[in-house]
This record gives structure tokens, sequence and C-alpha cells, in this order.
């Protein structure tokens, strides 16, 4: 079989866990949580760096920050996976979700104004598959009605939009280090911001509600509780597995983007033939190849994909089930216009196997599967 995804190994993960064990310091902001937000900072010029244990704590963080009180409203795509609305939800915020683009499945730029009310304090948009939402557009808004912009870039670690990095451009930018992303700790992700006055606070709230950090600065002669927080520090041992991807980064990219170019060039002729539809990437764009997907005509055909292709010993996957239509959705939230493009594109959407340590060899066998489908 297979395996749509298993965590990258590039050889010295083990190494750098033992040297974190030998340290002698295995909780968070260690030597390796450090030499982790260095290498973020430096990488994607951004000031403030913190290394949380998930995308999801990273959100949280930044919904936090936002400042947000109860009848709040965020706006967002309902195609994007639960925490990006869990967040906000948790501070008291309605959800206000907009329709997608069907080219690159992100947020429709267009729609967003419309959706503004009185009570708007948030636009987050998701940078699927690593590329990027249109944010010219997005900062624009937010500047001329006074909304922050938490950029959603689990996805978009290394893809850059108008040569900016994704999750630099907005108020917050949140990153996922999760299995299935390009470089991985297991679980983990990180909170960028470009803005002093948010690193205080930030601080703190990542530190249980301490001043734990101006402690270990030699700022006060003892920590203290002075404010609202909660544990979002990784593990030292996570950041070490996530170090030793960091310094191979070009090597994992050039590998992915070698699989995603195989997918594209050698599925090039079912697009050609209307059987299917590939990725589209607009030109201001760089992506990270975080995924290879193919849209087919409709479900009915999808579902008997996925089933042929694991008949075939591969794992194909789809995602999202659009949030406005789940129990939640519809508690916590609306979907601001219609749903022209939401619902219908989630349904024709299928991933192929991607990751660091997928064969050259099954990549062929994959294409040669999906080729050999007779029932476009």
């Amino acid at each position: 079989m297979i395996d749509f995804n298993r965590p990258a190994f590039v050889g010295k993960e083990l190494d750098y866990i033992k040297d974190a064990v030998n340290r002698g310091m295995l909780c968070g902001d260690g030597a390796y949580t450090k030499m982790c937000s260095q290498w973020i900072q430096e990488k994607f010029q951004v000031n403030h760096v913190f290394l949380t244990t998930s995308c999801t704590h990273a959100l949280e963080m930044a919904a936090y920050l936002c400042d947000l009180k109860p009848g709040d409203e965020v706006i967002m795509p309902s195609y994007t996976f639960v925490s990006t609305a869990d967040a906000f939800v948790l501070r008291g915020a309605r959800i206000v979700f907009v329709d997608i683009r069907p080219d690159t499945m992100n947020i429709d730029e267009k729609q967003i104004e419309g959706a503004v009310t009185s009570r708007t304090r948030v636009i987050v948009p998701v940078h699927y598959a690593g590329v990027a939402c249109e944010m010219d557009t997005i900062m624009g808004i937010a500047k001329k009605y006074g909304l922050k912009v938490v950029e959603d870039a689990a996805q978009g670690v290394d893809a850059f939009y108008k040569g900016k990095a994704l999750g630099t451009i907005g108020d917050f930018g949140c990153y996922s280090f999760h299995e299935t992303k390009n470089y991985t700790m297991g679980e983990g992700g990180a909170l960028l911001f470009q803005d002093v006055r948010y690193q205080e606070q930030a601080e703190i709230l990542r530190e249980k509600g301490t001043d734990r950090s101006k402690f270990f600065r030699g700022q006060v002669d003892k920590y203290r509780w002075v404010d609202y927080g909660s544990s979002y520090l990784p593990s030292e041992l996570n950041a070490a597995y996530l170090y030793a991807q960091l310094e191979e980064y070009q090597r994992i990219n050039k590998k992915r983007m070698d699989i995603y170019q195989y997918y594209h060039r050698n599925l090039k002729h079912l697009a050609e033939e209307g059987k299917i539809q590939q990725p589209f990437v607009p030109k201001e764009c760089i992506h990270n190849a975080h995924m290879y997907y193919i849209k087919v005509r409709d479900i009915t055909v999808r579902t008997k994909l996925i089933a042929y292709l694991r008949e075939k010993g591969i794992m194909s996957v789809f995602h999202y089930v659009p949030l406005h239509s789940a129990p939640a959705g519809k508690k916590f939230g609306r979907f601001f216009g219609e749903d022209v493009y939401t619902t219908r594109e989630s349904e024709r959407i299928l991933r192929l196997p991607m990751f660091y340590n997928l064969d050259m060899e099954d990549v062929k066998r994959i294409v040669d599967a999906v080729d050999g489908f007779k029932e476009f």
C-alpha cells in the first residue's frame, strides 16, 4: 500500500533528540526551540516567532491577542480545518463564512468587504495548499475598516506572495508543523508577528499567564501570575526533530517539488481532455508543494476514484466538509451571501500521496493508476 502521508525524516532527527536529552532540559524554550525560532525569523524576515504545541494553539494565541469580545465577528472561508474557526469561537466570536474562489480554493477576496459589519474585528485568510490568498486586497480592506488580519498559514510554510513569506503579511501568522506538513515536529506550530507591542502579552499568554520569560532574562527577581495564560510551549524533543528538518529545508522542498511537477506534467493530458482540473497558482505566488490535488466532475466520480485507487494499493483522501454545513458551524456562525463554490468544489477535490520519502517509482505508479481510471 502506498500511504497518503508519512512524516519526513532526513537523518539527523534522532541525533538532535539525543542531544536535547543530554543537555538536560526537555521542557519548552530550550536551545532547540530557540534555534528553530531564530531560523524562522531569519528565513522569513519576521520579528517575533513563538513556537507552539500546534497551529491550533497558535491560532488561539492570535485570537486572544486580537482582543476579541463575545459577539465580535470574524470573517473566514468555510473551506478550512475546524481549528481556524475554533480558535475564535473560544473567544466568544461569531464566525462569518465567505465563499471561496474555485481556482485556488482560497477565500474570495471580492466577497469580503460585503461581509463586513459594525461588529467585524478580524479577517482570517487561509492559504490553501500553500498558495497565497490575494493579500493586497485583503490588507486594503482591513486597513479601510480597522480590522486585524490573522493568516492561517498552516499549509504555507516556505511559500510566498509577491516576495513576502506567508504568515508575515498580516498582523499575525500561524504555522503548522504537524506530521502531515512539509516540515514536521509531530505536533507543533508557530505564531509569527512583526509588531513589538504584542511581545510581552504573547510571552505571558504562552507561559501560563506568568512573567517567567522576564525572569529568565533577569528582568525580574521572581516570576508571578500576572494575566490569563495557558501552556503553549512544545517540548525540546519536538523542537529538536523540527530543527533537523529546517536545516534540510531545501532538500525537502526539492523532493516535494519533484513529485508535484511529475504529477502536474504527467496528468496534464487528462486536464486537456476535460476529465480533471489541476491546481492553479497565480503568477504572484510561489507555492511550497504542500499537496497535489486533482478535481473530478463530482462527488460520485471522486468516491469511485478513491475506491479504485485503494484497490490498486494507493491511499488518496479528500477534505474538508465545509464548516458552515456542520452542526457547530450552524451554531457559531453564518454564511454570507451565496454558497456558489464552497460545497461544489469541496466535493470534487482529491488529494494524491505527497511526502518527502515517497519513492518516485511509486509516484509513477500513482500516475499510471489515475490514468487508467475509466469513469471520469
